[in-house]
């Protein structure tokens, strides 16, 4: 499958990364189109073995599968230029937060097959969270190139695209509100004595397999609190207070305004 690249950030290179990394693609099937300035982003993807270009276009027309990765304000820019390379056999991947796919369509040819994925970063090391939405011209193989993909730097789920709001607010988002609980952990084992370096690795392990017990257990959260929760002991106390504090409403109320925030920045969007 030959793969290419409008943008060559760093989300471009954890997905070229990951593609290759699972064996759905090979470097030299890869072509990036980076801005000429964009030296860094332009020397990460040459040492994946992929080839470098600063001409949209040419990613288009040597490429099975394009993404475009770049940011929500260059995507008319982008859009306008790949206008007239695009053609049936091109499917078009659009990572950009906030652009709709009804937006990416009216822009392009007729019956251009259009695929909208809202990814998170920790896809850097796979293991991302990424959900997608396609267009009305995609096929069911195009869901599944999608799948396939998206699968290899993480897992993947198929949403309406209405949702990809909340979904930004919470996944997209997420990984900085986590980053900000392990910070907190370490900060209150350095009160207590440990180390920065011990704090923070203990903390982060423990998000990380709190997280992996509840993917790969499927047991709600809530009855794997109560497994280590015993009656009268530290974890009591310590969820009590975390309660005092109102915790959880503070992370619900977090993904909320988010979501709104997100809601605000696309109508800011639609308007230009």
């Amino acid at each position: 499958m030959s793969i290419g690249f409008i943008g060559g950030g760093k989300m471009a290179q954890a997905l070229a990364s990951g593609f290759i990394s699972a064996g759905v693609t090979k470097g030299s099937k890869i072509v990036s189109s980076c801005a000429p300035n964009d030296t860094l982003s332009a020397e990460s993807f040459k040492a994946l073995g992929a080839r470098v270009t600063h001409d949209n276009c040419d990613v288009i027309k040597n490429s099975d599968v394009t993404i475009m990765a770049v940011k929500p304000n260059i995507i008319p820019i982008v859009l306008k230029d790949i206008k007239s390379t695009v053609t049936p056999k091109n499917l078009l991947i659009s990572v950009a937060m906030g652009v709709t796919i009804k937006n990416i369509e009216k822009e392009l040819p007729a019956s251009s097959r259009v695929i909208r994925v809202m990814p998170n970063t920790p896809a850097l090391v796979r293991q991302g969270a990424s959900v997608y939405a396609p267009g009305v011209a995609t096929t069911p193989q195009d869901w599944e190139t999608t799948e396939q993909l998206f699968k290899s730097v993480g897992t993947v789920h198929r949403v309406d695209e209405y949702l990809f709001d909340p979904v930004t607010a919470l996944s997209g988002s997420g990984p900085a509100y986590i980053y900000a609980v392990i910070e907190a952990m370490a900060d209150g084992g350095v009160r207590m004595g440990l180390s920065r370096d011990l704090a923070l690795q203990l903390a982060a392990q423990t998000v990380v397999g709190a997280g992996t017990m509840v993917t790969t257990t499927m047991t709600h959260p809530a009855s794997l609190r109560d497994n280590v929760t015993s009656p009268a002991g530290s974890t009591s106390e310590g969820l009590f207070t975390l309660e005092e504090s109102s915790v959880r409403a503070a992370f619900i109320r977090a993904v909320e305004r988010a979501t709104r925030r997100c809601q605000e920045v696309n109508k800011g969007l639609e308007k230009h």
